[in-house]
């Protein structure tokens, strides 16, 4: 049964401005292998974390970090949960977490589904 969605856009370019006003932000909101990855991925990957927090609900008190966008060997991305938002998680009873990323013409987008069976 699917008990949230949540969606997120952010234009890469306005990223990039963030990132260049607060350089720590990219430390703050990704982990290291997010923060290694192009501007327009990171802007997915903080897209993917902004519409993971608006499926949980809004949750307050979830560090960024605590919920990573990892990818496949098929190219597939998934969330690697841990901390504060796997414990969010589990207290909604949720125990699949669905993610999709695009990016093109300068916005990236995210789209996550969470499911309790």
């Amino acid at each position: 049964m699917i008990v949230g969605i949540g969606v997120d856009v952010c234009e890469v370019a306005h990223w990039q401005a963030a990132v260049a006003r607060h350089p720590g932000i990219a430390t703050r909101v990704l982990t290291a292998q997010e923060a290694d990855r192009p501007a327009q991925s990171q802007a997915a990957r903080f897209a993917a974390k902004e519409a993971l927090v608006k499926a949980l609900g809004g949750p307050r008190g979830l560090h960024w970090a605590d919920a990573e966008v990892v990818i496949d060997e098929h190219g597939a991305p998934s969330f690697r949960l841990s901390g504060t938002v796997a414990e969010a998680a589990r207290q909604r009873g949720i125990d699949a977490v669905h993610l999709s990323l695009s990016h093109d013409g300068g916005l990236a987008i995210a789209m996550v589904v969470c499911e309790r069976s």
